[in-house]
């Protein structure tokens, strides 16, 4: 994400940003800071009339102009690689109409808000993660391979391989499968994990360094008790990524929510669901506020987050793409972990 600040914000931290979303994590991460009621500027294309065009409508043609959108909502889908951000025209022609905006990575827009602290980590962390390689987690087993982009909203399976039939595959069988890996991480640059149960990752490993030299040192192999997609979670909660990225967000939030159901198995020091957190916060009791990215935006959780900023406790957003997120859901969408355990 490349960001610029017109002129330092305001003490309320009102201000704009300048951003340009360079990858489908930016995207994702702009669906978050962009909410309801912002102004985003941005040129887009609009139907402009002219004399002829009241002739001949059919001929109406389409011309970029700058317009300024009130937002009303924001969606995103990773499948379609964009943006789309819904609103009203507050600034440019055809004022007061709706109109959608298309953002696309290396597409400029500004954006008008106040910037809260937690607003402004994320906006740091995208702007940091640029900076380093994307890495992607294969998860090997006898037979069959899937091989994961680790996001910053979670790892997102790019390909699923098949070869042979597990143990009554030949050898022929599992050379093959380590040819079609191999062939697709030729096409990627950054580090690699390789990961799962058992020696079929060590054997694949070896069979790399055969190949080529230069993939089998970006590799890291990580040995799991797990296959597939879980091979990959327990991968990244066993920590590997503080190994290979400098971004740790997802095997935070990882800890965070071992931690956090640790402690409510144990009766101990964490609350659980809006209710509870606020509790704690009015408590002066809270060390850490763990929150689900779409709760952020909600009027009762963002009074939470201020307080809890205020006291100076730590705030972890989860992404509700990736399963300690969903996990985090599941207890209401906002939780804590405490300093001492409260009534």
């Amino acid at each position: 994400m490349k960001a610029v600040l017109d002129e330092p914000l305001k003490k309320d931290g009102f201000g704009e940003y300048k951003l340009t979303a360079e990858s489908l994590d930016d995207l994702w991460h702009l669906s978050h800071l962009i909410t309801a009621g912002n102004t985003v500027y941005a040129v887009t294309l609009r139907t402009v009339d002219s004399p002829s065009d009241k002739l001949r409508a059919e001929k109406a043609e389409k011309r970029p102009v700058r317009i300024g959108l009130t937002v009303e909502k924001v969606e995103f889908t990773a499948d379609t690689n964009r943006l789309r951000v819904f609103g009203v025209i507050s600034y440019g022609p055809d004022m007061g109409q709706h109109h959608t905006i298309n953002v696309e990575t290396g597409y400029e827009i500004s954006l008008i808000r106040q910037w809260r602290k937690v607003d402004r980590d994320r906006l740091d962390r995208a702007v940091s993660q640029s900076l380093n390689g994307v890495v992607h987690i294969v998860a090997i087993e006898d037979g069959e391979a899937e091989i994961y982009r680790v996001r910053q909203f979670g790892p997102q399976k790019v390909v699923g391989l098949t070869v042979g039939s597990g143990k009554t595959a030949e050898l022929d069988s599992r050379q093959a499968l380590f040819v079609e890996i191999l062939n697709y991480l030729e096409k990627v640059t950054g580090n690699i994990v390789v990961a799962g149960p058992g020696f079929v990752k060590d054997d694949f490993v070896q069979f790399v360094k055969n190949k080529s030299s230069d993939i089998a040192g970006r590799i890291l192999v990580c040995d799991t008790k797990r296959s597939g997609r879980g091979a990959v979670i327990e991968a990244i909660g066993n920590g590997v990524l503080t190994r290979v990225a400098e971004d740790l967000q997802l095997a935070k939030e990882v800890s965070f929510m071992d931690e956090l159901f640790l402690r409510i198995g144990q009766n101990g020091a964490a609350a659980y669901g809006i209710s509870d957190v606020r509790k704690a916060v009015d408590y002066g009791a809270v060390e850490t506020v763990l929150v689900a990215d779409n709760l952020v935006r909600s009027g009762k959780m963002s009074k939470v987050l201020e307080s809890a900023e205020q006291m100076g406790a730590n705030i972890v957003v989860l992404s509700t793409e990736f399963e300690p997120g969903k996990r985090l859901e599941g207890l209401g969408g906002a939780a804590a972990l405490l300093r001492y355990k409260i009534e």
